[in-house]
């Protein structure tokens, strides 16, 4: 099994682009994020200054810089999201928009490729002498909005920009120059995209130094000096390849390892493999909270000790959520191992999208999983990332659907889409699916080879999956034992147009109790249907106070789904011990009515009666 674990695959994603979403669930969310979101994130960054900045570092404007170091991030993050949006509906307006502030980032790169406003404004002499300062980040964030603007339009010129940042970066540092360890991991993964569409190779080898110069004492700055923080804190206390848990703040670590597995596998080496499964092991299973929510602690935005999940003092970052995906996402495609879609889809369906209102234009930047009722959204941050970081991911979720293997594709989040697929064998093949998941877990699949082949098609068997059913061209298939590999359903046979395959998963309630170790929720059970996890909230419970429900052993629940509540969710109906009704809504949506207490993990009553509908 470990020998399976550790090999390295060649599958590759299949770009939302190639995928059409007509689903129940999410369409009606990108909807909001084209007409809401990302008019939002880009009107907060005019009024606060951010795109102002670079008109001012390129002398277009008089002034001094406004906002933290960092707040160029947020520009090219909406620009890269703005990038997504464009690539599955062009709009002249938004493009339009989108080039001006390229126009102004343009201007403001200085002759040598140096581009950080902060620094080109406010300390030209401090450059490079501040590892904490976030000039690496900024860039990798850069570089993200350009592949993806690159790929949208096929305009270059912020492509260009980043290829003169990185190409300065990489005259700057690298074997026999400088040292340098980035406070905050962003610029590695970066890279390796910035490899992918211009082949050239220095992008991805200097990422790979910049993996390699963690952990042997070349950090210096206020993370290394701050004995509460110290390198751990920006994931420099040992070296990345013997890397055995999961330290410091949740984003950068996340971010690193994310890294790690693009350089795995872009370069084929498996000098990472053995840290990369050790960490994740490390994070998934002490660390991770239900909702997939990471990193419990305010104090340094990230982890604490093992076990140590609290519910209503859980910081649980939405970037981190975020994050999550991109790591759980590259491991994936990397070892070909279902457990991390099992993860990203827990992402998706929880921690990263409680992070954003029905609205669009609300945000969490901490995820607790219980509030006494202070806990809101906002419409902004002094420090942004969480809402750009979501105007990014969403836009783009369709590429997590697929992926392309050695032998076939796989289909790892089921979603009502269409997809051309073109295998590594160059036979194109559209796939439909019709599915009201996550409500209900029946799959039907419509597969469509340009002609008749032998190929495989893996199909995920979630991890809170127990039972399903498999059909393919009316015929039962096998056994749950016989289908199974590194947790896929694998149909392996010769495909021709119009032939089906029917997955049913059974969708029941379940309990999810924590580990013993888990001091917060012992004698405590939380309730999860499908990809959904349930908590309690006020609005459904009036007049009743926080932690007043004890969830009988014995109870049962009636599933309902209520298309006029929260934009339509299935809710989950019961008794508490005292034979007062219960309705558990996804956690996702709460906080989008009247104010009030919610609760993820319910005191658990033993002994108690039976109540059902």
């Amino acid at each position: 099994m470990a020998e399976q674990q550790s090999k390295i695959h060649t599958w590759q994603d299949v770009s939302f682009t190639c995928v059409t979403i007509n689903d129940e669930f999410w369409k009606p969310r990108l909807k909001v994020l084209r007409q809401t979101t990302l008019p939002d994130c880009l009107s907060k960054c005019e009024e606060t200054g951010r795109i102002n900045n670079f008109a001012k570092a390129a002398g277009l404007l008089e002034g001094h810089y406004e906002g933290k170091y960092y707040n160029d991030s947020d520009v090219y993050k909406v620009l890269e999201g703005i990038a997504y949006a464009l690539m599955s509906e062009r709009d002249a307006a938004l493009e339009a928009e989108a080039d001006r502030i390229i126009g102004l980032i343009s201007a403001a790169q200085e002759e040598d490729g140096y581009l950080c406003a902060y620094f080109t404004l406010e300390n030209p002499q401090g450059k490079w002498t501040d590892m904490e300062k976030h000039e690496m980040y900024n860039g990798g964030h850069l570089i993200e909005a350009a592949v993806a603007y690159y790929a949208a339009t096929g305009k270059r010129e912020l492509l260009e920009v980043a290829c003169r940042l990185a190409d300065h970066v990489d005259e700057v540092f690298g074997p026999g120059k400088r040292h340098w360890v980035e406070g905050h991991e962003e610029i590695e993964l970066a890279l390796v995209k910035l490899y992918r569409v211009t082949q050239s190779e220095r992008y991805w080898k200097l990422a790979l130094w910049l993996l390699e110069e963690r952990g042997h004492g070349y950090g210096v700055g206020a993370i290394w000096d701050n004995p509460e923080w110290g390198p751990a804190y920006c994931q420099d206390d040992v070296p990345v390849r013997e890397i055995k848990q999961v330290t410091g703040h949740a984003v950068r670590a996340m971010y690193l390892y994310t890294a790690m597995a693009d350089i795995v596998h872009a370069s084929g080496d498996s000098a990472y493999t053995e840290a990369l499964h050790r960490v994740w092991t490390h994070t998934v299973e002490r660390n991770m909270y239900v909702t997939g929510g990471i990193g419990p602690s305010r104090h340094n935005e990230g982890f604490t000790s093992d076990y140590d999940l609290p519910n209503e003092t859980a910081y649980c970052e939405t970037c981190a959520a975020i994050a999550m995906v991109f790591w759980n996402h590259r491991m994936n495609l990397t070892f070909g191992d279902g457990k991390y879609a099992d993860v990203v889809e827990r992402e998706l369906y929880n921690g990263a999208m409680s992070g954003i209102s029905l609205s669009g234009d609300q945000y969490f930047y901490e995820n607790p999983l219980a509030s006494q009722g202070g806990h809101h959204r906002v419409p902004w941050f002094e420090t942004s990332c969480c809402p750009t970081n979501l105007a990014r991911f969403l836009p783009s979720l369709g590429q997590y659907s697929y992926a392309v293997t050695e032998d076939g594709l796989a289909v790892n989040q089921y979603m009502n889409s269409e997809a051309e697929l073109v295998l590594g064998s160059g036979l194109g093949v559209r796939l439909k699916v019709s599915t009201r998941y996550p409500w209900d877990g029946r799959i039907e699949l419509e597969v469509n080879p340009a002609v008749s082949a032998e190929f495989s098609i893996r199909l995920r068997v979630p991890e809170w999956c127990s039972g399903y059913r498999v059909e393919a061209g009316g015929i039962s298939i096998g056994g749950p034992d016989s289908l199974t590999d590194q947790g896929y359903l694998v149909l392996d046979r010769n495909w021709s147009r119009g032939d089906k395959v029917v997955l049913e998963l059974d969708m029941p309630v379940n309990r999810v109790r924590a580990r013993p170790e888990v001091e917060a929720d012992r004698g405590r059970v939380a309730v999860q249907r499908g990809p959904i996890v349930y908590c309690l909230e006020q609005a459904d419970h009036p007049g009743s106070s926080y932690d007043a429900f004890s969830l009988p052993a014995g109870a049962r629940f009636r599933v309902k789904h209520l298309p006029e509540l929260l934009g339509g969710v299935t809710v989950l109906q019961s008794r508490d011990a005292d034979g007062r009704p219960l309705r558990f809504i996804p956690y996702y949506a709460w906080d989008n009515r009247e104010p009030g207490f919610m609760q993820v993990w319910v005191r658990e009553r033993e002994g108690s009666g039976l109540y059902s509908y």
